[in-house]
Order: C-alpha cells, then structure tokens, then sequence
C-alpha cells in the first residue's frame, strides 16, 4: 500500500490547513497521526470505510477527518490551529487491527 499526503505548511494562530492522503488502494481505515519534536506519534483522527469516525480530545471541534472512498482519499481539515498542533503529520491505513501502513510525513507548523 502506498500513501501519498499533502498539505502541510506554515499558518497563523488561528488560521486553517487541509491535509490530504491518497492511498493506492482501498483501505478500511485511514487517519492521521502527528509527531511533535520529543514527543511520541500520537492519533489525531481516524475514519472507517463506512466512516465511524475516532478523534483526539484535543482536536474534537477543530478538526474534521473526511474520506472519499471512489479515491481512496482520507482529508483533515484543520480549523482553529494553535501553535501545539505544531507537528509532522502523518497519514495511516489500517486494513485490520495490527498493521499499518504509513506515509511520509508532512510538517505542519503553526506561528506567527
């Protein structure tokens, strides 16, 4: 499986980004991760094929996870970003419990 993401960036407090994944193939569930410099990877949001959603407490009302199954796409948009959403983002695809595929990161940063 490959994941091909897009969008990360720089934006102001308070500002908003759309992050895409595209995988090549369909997958049940897809999300996205972020990885803060010393921090673990952590989940950000996730969203199933029949699109059961799974988000974070500390993005639920800012961001929104979305996917387009036709193009085996997963979105994140990004709302009210904050400078502790400063992070590499990741996206993921998980076809059953215990295996993961990953794409390259995309680095979000959040500053004024």
């Amino acid at each position: 499986v490959q994941l091909q993401a897009s969008g990360g960036g720089l934006v102001q407090p308070g500002g908003s980004l759309r992050l895409s994944c595209a995988a090549s193939e369909s997958i049940f569930s897809m999300g996205w991760y972020r990885q803060a410099p010393g921090k673990q990877r952590e989940l950000v949001a996730a969203i199933t094929s029949v699109r059961s959603t799974n988000y974070a407490d500390y993005v639920k009302g800012r961001f929104t996870i979305s996917r387009d199954n036709a193009k085996n796409t997963v979105y994140l948009q990004m709302n009210s970003l904050k400078p502790e959403d400063t992070a590499v983002y990741y996206c993921n695809a998980s076809p059953y419990y215990g295996l993961n595929y990953w794409g390259k990161g995309t680095l979000v940063t959040v500053s004024s």
